[in-house]
């Protein structure tokens, strides 16, 4: 699968839903332009007839055909259908797929449990590299546990055992009570010895099911950003959450959840599997992820240079170009700046990102551009960037536009991050807002312009020889920047250096 494709469509066939994908590759990133789904139960009843849910099946064939159009009209070089548990245990799944074929003229993949583990392995890990437990992947069918973590010596993603249980909510659901659903899940688990191994790590979500608990928790926490992705829950606290969940009636998660009938189906026995799952790992976190089997397909694509590539730094490479005014480049801003930092550890990639994305509200009115800056890139559909990377990169480009440190946009997400990590946000945002001050993102212009500290003084040196850095807003953006450090600031002409040099 090394082959480069520019665009990429995953039809993801799946026990409980319907779902289009189609990715566009931007260097090493991919960036999804369609996102579609449709809930069709093809796994209901499964369990009792050993045959695909009828209406399910009529619910694909009414939609597989848009999707399928939909992609080969978007220009996707390569388009997937990728099958999962219901087709690939049902009786009738393998007439099901070639009726698929028929009416969509394209080949239906029937994969098993190992190759939708690995794939959505995969996903997680191209959307947060650094992942070290156990992914476990929730279809209507059936559960892939996967042992993911990091090999030494580059740091990468590694892929280790894969386990596929049959212990999916719509499974569960024939079995008619929870507590018969309880011993099934339990005994499956028993089996799984190398969940043992995520013991004191993260336990990595994927699902729809389970996204939708995540957005519940959300709400009953009233917690400030509502982005799935990375989404984290101490343990304990969230195994009591599922408790209260899967115990519910369905009347009262109708009160509590907003969220689909048909979703709200299965969310029950979701939270019980999680549960169970997270007393047997016993992680210290459970992290939702927006990646699985879908980006984990597309990420095939990628050879190994641009597998190592940091998703976040490409994803904003590529997207930068799009928005800016001038020939902006983020690391020539980070490396300006980083002098101003010299105890940060490297890589410094959230100071890259916020570098690589400050020109974002330039298009916006001037008395709204810091407010903008922050909301949209807080925001942002954005790879391998936890909640609070998001709330220091958007507490940057406030200060960037000139935002106060006490507005009101930035009060839902000051506990995300801590004191410290407010300041060094709003010094660098300082910082870059005096980089465009000198040269308005255009960062060639800052060759020959200096900044650095100097004991308690902070200095900026420039050329002898142009007016360019000179003047009322360098002047004042400078002495706010020192102001931040506590530090009197102090501007210095070249020839003053090669002068004490001399």
């Amino acid at each position: 699968m090394s082959e480069q494709k520019d665009r990429i469509a995953v039809i993801d066939v799946g026990s409980n839903s319907l779902r289009l994908v189609v990715f566009e590759r931007q260097g090493g990133t991919l960036l999804p332009l369609v996102n579609e789904k449709v809930m069709g139960a093809l796994g209901g009843g499964l369990a009792a007839t050993g045959r695909l849910n009828p209406e399910g099946v009529e619910v694909a064939f009414a939609n597989l055909p848009r999707f399928v159009a939909l992609a080969r009209a978007l220009g996707a070089e390569d388009l997937a259908v990728i099958a999962t548990a219901a087709v690939r245990d049902a009786a009738d799944g393998r007439s099901f797929a070639a009726e698929i074929e028929r009416l969509c003229r394209v080949k239906v993949d029937i994969i098993d449990g190992s190759e939708e583990g690995r794939l959505s392995a995969r996903g997680v890990l191209t959307g947060i590299p650094e992942a070290e437990g156990i992914v476990a992947d929730l279809g209507g069918g059936s559960v892939e546990l996967v042992r993911v973590g990091r090999l030494a010596e580059t740091g990468r993603g590694r892929i280790g055992e894969v386990r596929s249980l049959p212990i999916g909510p719509l499974r569960l659901g024939a079995l008619g009570s929870p507590k018969a659903a309880a011993e099934r899940v339990e005994q499956a688990l028993s089996s799984v010895a190398m969940l043992r191994e995520g013991h004191g790590r993260t336990l990595y979500c994927v699902g729809g099911a389970w996204r939708a608990i995540a957005r519940l928790h959300m709400e009953q926490t009233r917690y400030p950003l509502h982005i799935i992705h990375h989404y984290t829950i101490p343990r304990r606290e969230a195994e009591a959450f599922l408790g209260v969940i899967w115990r519910q009636s369905r009347k009262s998660l109708e009160r509590i959840m907003t969220i689909s009938r048909k979703r709200l189906e299965v969310v029950p026995l979701a939270a019980l599997i999680l549960e169970r799952l997270s007393l047997r790992v016993l992680p210290q976190q459970v992290t939702f992820s927006a990646f699985g089997l879908r980006e984990g397909y597309a990420a095939s694509f990628f050879g190994e240079e641009e597998g190592g590539a940091d998703p976040l730094i490409a994803a904003l490479q590529a997207i930068a170009p799009q928005g800016n005014r001038f020939r902006l480049d983020g690391d020539r801003l980070e490396e300006w700046t980083a002098p101003l930092f010299p105890n940060l550890p490297e890589p410094r990639r959230l100071h890259r990102a916020a570098c690589w994305l400050s020109d974002i509200a330039w298009r916006e009115h001037p008395d709204y551009r810091a407010e903008m800056a922050f909301s949209r890139s807080l925001r942002m559909p954005l790879p391998a960037l936890g909640h609070a990377g998001r709330v220091f990169i958007a507490s940057v480009l406030h200060a960037r536009y000139g935002g106060s440190p006490d507005a009101p946009v930035l009060e839902a997400t000051r506990g995300l991050i801590h004191e410290g990590t407010r300041s060094e946000a709003r010094r660098l945002g300082l910082a870059l807002r005096l980089a465009y001050g000198l040269c308005e993102g255009a960062s060639e212009l800052l060759q020959g312009v200096w900044l650095f500290r100097e004991g308690g003084r902070l200095i900026l040196e420039v050329p002898a020889s142009s007016s360019l850095y000179r003047g009322e807003i360098v002047t004042r953006r400078f002495d706010a920047l020192a102001r931040s450090f506590g530090a009197e600031g102090q501007l210095r002409v070249r020839a003053a250096r090669l002068a004490a040099a001399g």
